[in-house]
């Protein structure tokens, strides 16, 4: 994103934000994950299916995870549906995410 100011040239900005995604907002992290990685995940709580699978614009998507980390947690389904079944309180944050833009002139 760039500032434009008239007679000047344009002013590149950065942007940062952080969300908490939970059961309070009624949000579903299963979902979040299926649309920020553009792929079909399956939730075994609710039976539903969160399909973004035609979204488009989508570059990388990885899970990382350190070495000792079990094989099954760098599967997307797995490991939101063990997160959703992990917290039984109706208030549970599920998760937290983080959105970073940089100005292109910082590559």
């Amino acid at each position: 994103m760039s500032i434009f100011i008239a007679g000047c040239n344009p002013v590149a900005i950065y942007h940062y934000s952080a969300k908490v995604i939970g059961r309070s907002a009624g949000r579903s992290v299963t979902a979040a994950a299926a649309y920020r990685a553009g792929v079909d995940i399956h939730d075994a709580t609710t039976g539903l299916d969160h399909n973004y699978s035609r979204r488009t614009g989508i570059i990388e998507s990885a899970i990382l995870t350190p070495e000792q980390v079990p094989d099954w947690a760098t599967d997307r389904a797995k490991l939101w549906n063990a997160v959703e079944q992990a917290e039984k309180r109706k208030d549970a944050q599920l998760a937290r995410e983080v959105e970073v833009s940089l100005p292109h002139e910082l590559s």
